[in-house]
């Protein structure tokens, strides 16, 4: 029971893992149960429920009690026979939205249930005020940092001040984008009040306010003296720094201090870089037309360069550091849609260094022999292109749980269902390399079937595999056993049980499983 239980749980689509479920996802119960008990590996904030029964019908009538990490939801009393589904969202102690569903049948299973799907549009409008976010955190509070202390470039600043207000509007944004997706609502409830109030509880709310604040002290920045210019680009850079680290993934890595102090490092240190690269653009493409403008572009790249290299190595210290954190092992980076967009950031990433070195140590030299040459120019408008590209993949990560949160091992659950039995299998651990399956075989009522052997055959015809078959064991509890069954590829396999119940009476049942890389 303790193995049904772990094996049939929902995949989470954030920092928060569901751990287990009782009644156990596809467990076909002769009764009604009276509560529903999702236990998650952290405390949880529920933030909308959905039971939809047999018959179809979505059902409200559910009493919940969220207590640390157990969500215990009051069934009604009437449910009729056949598969019922429970659709959940709830924010995980990072500020991200999980959602998942869990079905338990009364008497036999049936297939009218339906899951609720993401909705893309709202997926996508989130993805883009978080670039919005970005855009103002990194271009327009590190673009006003590069004002004050490197050097003014009086053409950039309607740029750096269209930044910080795309910034701004973003992050307001962001908070009823996060109640949207923690209710499953539709991007036509985005004026309703209710999804403002359930993404200003969440931790997001807290990287919003100091992300704001930090945007207004650098748009008052730009219309103070130079004094207080520099202090309060300062108190915003920090600011930077600071949203970050409230919430997000990597700021619940442990050790959560090491994990927040590299990520106000990391984001002050992306901050610098990518805020200089528009008014060094301005000014050195300025210097090919007037020779007034040469002078100040000269000095403002040898200010810039003698920071930019210690700056850079905190960026890729940091940024290292983070990654093994939230890998947790190498094979991570091509196995989990985390890796894929580390992989593109870090590619991008190498461009962009690649691009400074060579401005540093070729174009800039270029360039203090001949202000009109346009390579240098060009080189800096590039790099800023790849800045934007970097933070695009970089927003993408709000869809994509961590390695390190997703629970190591957990074995594949199959539930296969005939009209005159139906089998329940698990595959152990459910990877690449030698498995081991458990097989529960019983009637279309759920009483245990009684047999006199099972075969299970396996086979992936779109690797050329198979097919293998091997004669299971009956244990002393009652199922049937297959160990040390070698599955050479991921993928898509075919799996087919055949229960001898007679001399001359067969019942095969079979289904596909998608076997998960080492």
């Amino acid at each position: 029971m303790l193995a049904l239980a772990v094996a049939f749980t929902t995949g989470a689509a954030a920092h928060a893992v569901l751990v287990s479920a009782d009644p156990a996802d596809g467990s076909v119960l002769a009764t009604a149960p009276r509560t529903l008990t999702l236990r998650f590996d952290e405390a949880v904030t529920v933030g909308a429920l959905v039971l939809v029964d047999a018959l179809g019908r979505r059902r409200d009538d559910l009493r919940v009690d969220a207590t640390d990490q157990a969500v215990v939801i009051a069934l009604p009393a009437d449910l009729p026979r056949g598969s019922h589904l429970v659709s959940y969202r709830v924010i995980s102690g990072d500020g991200h939205p999980v959602a998942g569903t869990v079905s338990f049948a009364l008497g036999a299973p049936t297939t009218n249930a339906a899951a609720i799907e993401r909705d893309l549009w709202r997926d996508g409008l989130i993805w883009l005020a978080r670039l919005g976010l970005y855009v103002g955190l990194f271009f327009g509070v590190g673009g006003v940092v590069f004002l004050s202390w490197i050097g003014p470039a009086p053409p950039v600043r309607a740029m750096v001040s269209a930044a910080l207000g795309v910034g701004i509007v973003s992050a307001v944004v962001s908070t009823g984008l996060q109640g949207l997706d923690l209710l499953g609502l539709p991007l036509s409830r985005l004026a309703a009040p209710e999804p403002w109030t359930a993404g200003a509880a969440t931790s997001l709310m807290r990287t919003v306010v100091v992300a704001v604040a930090a945007m207004l002290a650098a748009v008052v920045a730009m219309s103070t003296g130079k004094v207080w210019q520099k202090a309060l680009s300062v108190l915003a850079l920090a600011g930077v720094g600071s949203a970050l680290l409230l919430s997000g993934h990597a700021a619940a890595a442990p050790p959560e201090w090491l994990s927040r102090a590299a990520i106000a490092v990391h984001g002050m240190a992306v901050a610098f870089w990518l805020g200089a690269l528009a008014p060094l653009a301005v000014l050195v493409l300025a210097a090919q037309d007037s020779l007034a403008s040469q002078g100040s572009a000269g000095s403002a790249l040898r200010r810039f360069s003698a920071v930019a290299v210690p700056v850079v190595g905190l960026l890729v210290v940091t940024g290292g550091w983070l990654a093994v954190v939230e890998l947790k092992s190498v094979r991570a980076v091509v196995d989990t849609d985390y890796g894929l967009l580390l992989s593109i950031k870090l590619a991008l990433v190498v461009l962009l260094v690649g691009l400074a070195v060579l401005n540093r140590y070729r174009f800039m030299a270029v360039f203090q022999s001949d202000p009109r040459a346009p390579a240098l120019g060009r080189a800096i408008l590039l790099e800023c292109i790849l800045g934007v590209a970097i933070l695009a993949v970089v927003a993408g990560w709000r869809f994509t749980p961590p390695p390190r949160s997703l629970v190591p091992d957990t074995p594949l659950g199959l539930h296969i269902h005939g009209e005159r039995a139906m089998f329940q299998v698990l595959v152990f651990p459910g990877r690449v390399g030698v498995d081991r399956f458990l097989l529960q075989l019983m009637t279309a009522d759920g009483i245990r079937l009684s047999a006199k052997e099972a075969t299970l055959t396996l086979e992936m015809p779109a690797g050329g595999i198979g097919p293998i078959e091997r004669k299971a064991v009956l244990g002393p509890d009652g199922d049937w056993q297959v160990g040390d069954v070698p599955l050479p590829l991921a993928g898509r396999w075919h799996l087919r049980i055949d229960a001898l119940v007679g001399d001359f009476d067969q019942i095969s049942l079979d289904d596909e499983f998608e076997l998960r890389p080492r």
